[in-house]
């Protein structure tokens, strides 16, 4: 499924001589020795349908977050509508990682979901071999908007996610695929950024698609 930038594996190499000994590393950091294949994710969505919080809860390594906090310049900017917990936000990614089977292991890349922001997702999307589309049934317009920037700029297949907030009214898959106008075999499973379970769920459904399209059955 691709590759990602090579990673250490094992232990960490000894010091040089004289050097003072480096602090015992967590052994989280490095991938397993079972590890044959990376592959890069995009996890994509409109401003606060829980992209930070889904990478949070998969990732085996702490993950890379760049929030600012959201302050009164953006009043009239960021819609914070149905998100009135909401104090901060991704300004240029998040990353994670997550060793998905023995074998494959799965770097995640998430784009701010501002639309000012959505130049740099050409730039974060390159070689990644899927893309996770996070959304909010509860305001599914943003999500339109997002689906059609991936089919636009980003040229790998997709799946989409649905975001189950405490106050989600449940949807029918099907009435979801006719509102965001999905093709039959794109995939749509629910999740909650906030479980692990679900997220890897979510996570393998997309790994499975990308796989499917790159290699077709005869």
């Amino acid at each position: 499924m691709g590759s990602a930038p090579s990673e250490p594996r094992g232990t960490a190499p000894a010091p040089a001589t004289g050097a003072e000994p480096p602090a015992e590393p967590r052994a989280d950091r490095y991938l397993p020795g079972t590890v044959a294949r990376t592959a890069k994710i995009l996890v994509v969505g409109d401003f606060g349908v829980g992209k930070t919080s889904f990478i949070g809860s998969v990732s085996e390594i702490r993950p890379l977050r760049t929030e600012e906090p959201i302050t009164e310049a953006s009043t009239g900017v960021d819609d914070l509508a149905r998100l009135p917990g909401k104090t901060s936000t991704t300004v240029a990614m998040d990353f994670g990682r997550i060793t998905l089977n023995p074998s494959l292991a799965l770097y995640l890349f998430g784009t701010p979901g501002q639309r000012r922001f959505w130049d740099m997702w050409a730039g974060l999307a390159e070689g990644a071999v899927g893309v996770l589309v996070i959304v909010d049934s509860r305001r599914l317009a943003g999500g339109f908007d997002v689906l059609d920037q991936v089919e636009t700029h980003v040229p790998a297949p997709f799946a989409v996610a649905v975001n189950h907030f405490p106050d989600t009214p449940p949807h029918p898959h099907e009435r979801l695929r006719g509102a965001l106008d999905l093709l039959p075999h794109t995939p749509i499973v629910d999740c909650n950024a906030l479980d692990r379970d679900s997220s890897v769920a979510a996570l393998v459904a997309l790994a499975e698609h990308a796989l499917a399209v790159r290699e077709p059955a005869p």
